[in-house]
């Protein structure tokens, strides 16, 4: 079996938004769309500090699919566009979306987005890698992990141009690897995980 997943070192992400736009560029996202996005914990505005001074903290969270274990979105997916494959991504097949937004409304990390329009992109052409296909109008879009590149054995680009190393790719069912040793770690973080999603996505702080 393999389970492909990211680990996230929160004391290392300065929230300079590499990753977002990375995965823009990589995956050849339209205009208006982010797969992946860096949110401040406790503001709704970003590199805004919490607290009162002198007791101020702020805190990055990059946040993407969590390619959850148990995916809520795949249970209401009412065509099986939304699915787990064999190396534990949650993908979507575009000919099979109806554009209903069930996942959307499902997912509790609100990381899906949908191409309400004929998708624009500046320049004014397909940009990425080859392999990414190209999405229409009224079909979901999200994280896949960079399915192209690591189907070829290459790391997420998200993973490779972060500048300060905080993120980590691997097979978390590989008791040898790097990510699955970070994951027994005591200090790890698991958003919503009241949710029972389970996601393969985790945090270090």
């Amino acid at each position: 079996m393999t389970k492909l997943a990211i680990a996230i070192n929160l004391h290392r992400c300065v929230g300079c938004n590499t990753c977002a736009n990375a995965c823009k560029m990589e995956n050849n996202v339209p205009m208006g769309m982010l797969w992946n996005r860096v949110i401040t914990e406790g503001s709704d505005i970003p590199d805004q500090s919490v607290g009162s001074y002198p007791n101020l903290s702020l805190t990055n969270i990059p946040i993407a699919c969590q390619h959850c274990e148990n995916p809520a979105c795949m249970k209401v997916c009412p065509t099986g566009a939304t699915f787990k494959d064999d190396k534990g991504r949650v993908e979507i097949d575009y000919d099979k979306c109806i554009g209903c937004r069930m996942c959307m409304a499902a997912c509790p990390y609100n990381v899906r987005v949908f191409n309400w329009n004929e998708p624009v992109r500046d320049p004014d052409f397909n940009y990425g890698d080859k392999d990414v296909p190209v999405r229409p109008k009224g079909v979901m879009e999200k994280c896949t992990l960079c399915k192209e590149r690591t189907d070829r054995g290459e790391e997420p680009m998200c993973v490779v141009c972060c500048p300060f190393d905080a993120r980590v790719y691997g097979d978390l069912d590989d008791p040898d690897s790097e990510i699955s040793k970070l994951r027994s770690k005591q200090n790890v973080r698991i958003l919503l995980e009241d949710m029972g999603t389970k996601p393969q996505v985790f945090y270090l702080q």
